[in-house]
């Protein structure tokens, strides 16, 4: 009984010794990481120059209400529209000759980096937006030969025309019935496109533009994910989050939790494909398991795809719709339009009909220039190097280029570069005219260009034809009488949505 007694005692003894011992390795690191991450700052807080100031004191906000905002107005008075932010190690661009240097000429200098691809890392891991190298292009060119087949973009334009005819159009209806006919368009675009892209990618259909209006698991995992990993790229240092995730606290625990969600209902995906066959399956997934057996792989591929079409579709048409509701000259111009191609009220039947509508392709891409649904991309310097206007980069220097600025500069668009203007875009015949990638690159550029572009423009297109056709929108408070305040993230979102006011045209009051 005593032995017993003992041998109890001892192990509790240990134990609390254990436990005592993880008390203090943890202290220990906390400490160690703590004063690496202060000697960083303590070195960067060192520039005393103006805009670093501006940058830590945030006294930026007194005059302008959106970051992107303050770096336009930075960038377009530098000489050489480029400015450097010491305190966070990056050098922002809107030079035109810097970006194509960037993307097209030293490509291999200017890689996404192990540093960006730290911050997605746990969200995205080894997917197509994250990696440099092999790697990406493996991915790059398995997704170039499917996303350039017939049948996938076919298979793209049914999943969209269902999603509109047999869900968007029927919640904006049952909006224009209801007593005040508010409804928060972003928001529905946002869902509109996470159906859309989950059923093109996953063959998955997370049902969110139904009645009753609610998000699946999935749906509020992956906008937690996506809203938690671009918190991380805001941090002064990367050894913020680092030391939360090492210690699994606060942001970094509920980004774990979601991103555990969302692995388990990939991997059940996959599995259930496997099981079923996947051979005569219309969806991205399907395509790609024909090449790649790892499951882990898999995922981070698909995933990389969700993000991209979920977040940018659904930003654009928001932009978009505000801008038009702005400028009613524009809807009636594309509506016009419409009706000389595909007929009085006729909605496109292919993704070929909608080539003609040169216009209303104008009014996307003047919509995207003012307003890009990713306001700046960067990359990592692998050795020093000195862009085109004269400014040197250091090895290991975050360079960023910026769209949202550039579409904002005289010198690339003219005086009225403010103005929504989709005529810039039409030669004297009418017919479009695509410019400069490198002035434009909202697509990105170079050998790094969006491969899912023609179908994002597709998307983008029959959207609008087919709610312009059907319904007045009318912006309701706060963005009737203002420009948009954007909430940070991956992606332009407008902050407290886009709240509207939904009527049905007269034309389709009985249909």
């Amino acid at each position: 009984m005593e032995s017993q007694t003992s041998l109890t005692s001892w192990f509790q003894s240990l134990c609390s010794s254990f436990f005592f011992l993880m008390i203090i390795f943890s202290i220990s690191i906390i400490i160690i990481l703590s004063f690496f991450f202060y000697m960083i700052i303590r070195q960067r807080l060192c520039c005393n120059c103006e805009i670093c100031h501006a940058y830590i004191t945030t006294s930026w906000l007194a005059q302008f209400e959106n970051l992107c905002d303050w770096y336009t107005h930075l960038l377009r008075e530098s000489p050489t529209r480029t400015i450097h932010i010491h305190v966070v190690g990056n050098i922002v661009t809107a030079n035109s000759d810097n970006v194509e240097y960037m993307l097209k000429t030293r490509f291999e200098n200017f890689p996404k980096g192990k540093p960006f691809s730290a911050i997605l890392g746990d969200f995205l891991g080894k997917g197509i937006f994250n990696v440099d190298g092999d790697l990406w292009r493996f991915q790059r060119k398995m997704a170039s030969l499917e996303l350039g087949r017939t049948a996938i973009r076919s298979y793209a334009f049914e999943v969209v025309h269902f999603e509109i005819e047999t869900r968007l159009v029927k919640l904006l209806s049952t909006a224009a019935d209801g007593e005040d006919g508010l409804l928060d368009l972003q928001d529905v675009f946002r869902r509109f496109s996470f159906d859309s892209i989950c059923r093109f990618s996953f063959g998955l259909d997370p049902k969110c533009l139904e009645f009753p209006l609610s998000l699946s698991e999935f749906a509020m995992a992956f906008d937690l994910a996506s809203k938690l990993s671009a918190q991380r790229a805001m941090r002064a240092s990367p050894m913020v989050w680092k030391i939360k995730r090492f210690l699994n606290l606060g942001s970094e625990k509920k980004l774990r939790e979601s991103i555990k969600l969302i692995n388990v209902l990939a991997q059940e995906v996959i599995k259930e494909r496997r099981k079923m066959g996947f051979s005569n399956q219309k969806d991205l997934l399907s395509r790609f398991m024909g090449t790649i057996n790892d499951e882990k792989y898999l995922r981070d591929i698909i995933i990389s795809f969700v993000l991209a079409g979920r977040d940018t579709v659904a930003s654009a048409l928001t932009s978009l719709f505000w801008l038009l509701a702005k400028h009613p000259e524009v809807e009636k111009a594309i509506l016009q339009e419409a009706d000389r191609v595909s007929g009085p009220d006729q909605e496109p039947q292919s993704s070929e009909q909608l080539t003609e509508l040169h216009y209303l392709q104008a009014a996307v891409y003047e919509s995207m220039r003012l307003y890009p649904p990713i306001q700046f991309d960067s990359k990592f310097c692998s050795q020093d190097d000195v862009l085109p206007d004269g400014s040197f980069v250091k090895k290991g220097t975050r360079v960023t280029y910026h769209p949202y600025a550039m579409g904002r500069m005289e010198e690339i668009w003219g005086q009225d570069c403010l103005e929504f203007k989709p005529e810039r875009w039409l030669k004297a015949d009418g017919v479009f005219f695509n410019e400069n990638p490198f002035k434009y690159p909202v697509f990105q550029a170079g050998l790094r260009v969006c491969l899912g572009k023609e179908m994002a423009l597709v998307e983008l297109k029959i959207v609008a034809l087919s709610l312009l056709r059907r319904f007045h929108i009318e912006l309701a408070a706060p963005y009737k009488h203002r420009s948009p305040i954007f909430s940070p993230g991956l992606s332009a979102t407008f902050h407290g949505g886009l709240p509207v006011l939904v009527k049905r045209k007269k034309s389709y009051l009985c249909k």
